[in-house]
């Protein structure tokens, strides 16, 4: 499955009312460790059809960043039943984004 770009008129239908676990990436294009998360990202959403995995540009979208306290990016969350599970700031590996879910 390919990322989504989640932002207020979807996130209630993609990440709230989700069957499966999301993924949530907050980023911004002009951050050096998002991009370097993003095709991590990308790969764990290609890898696994047991979640959703959803991409957040906190510049497009300040009113989400600002529901989740996003302070620093990029910020990792995983939402399960619409409630935040587990969630990381900063450059993670592969394995340990995989760990959180």
């Amino acid at each position: 499955m390919s990322v989504i770009k989640i932002n207020k008129e979807n996130f209630a239908s993609e990440v709230l009312n989700s069957n499966k676990p999301v993924l949530l990436d907050f980023y911004a294009d002009w951050c050096g460790p998002c991009r370097m998360v993003g095709p991590i990202v990308s790969e764990i959403a290609n890898e696994r059809s047991d979640i959703k995995v959803g991409k957040i540009n906190v510049d497009e979208q300040p009113e989400l960043a600002a529901q989740f306290g996003v302070m620093s990016i990029p910020m990792l969350a995983v939402i399960k039943d619409g409630k935040i599970a587990n969630q990381v700031v900063g450059y993670r590996p592969k394995e340990q984004i995989e760990a959180m879910l």
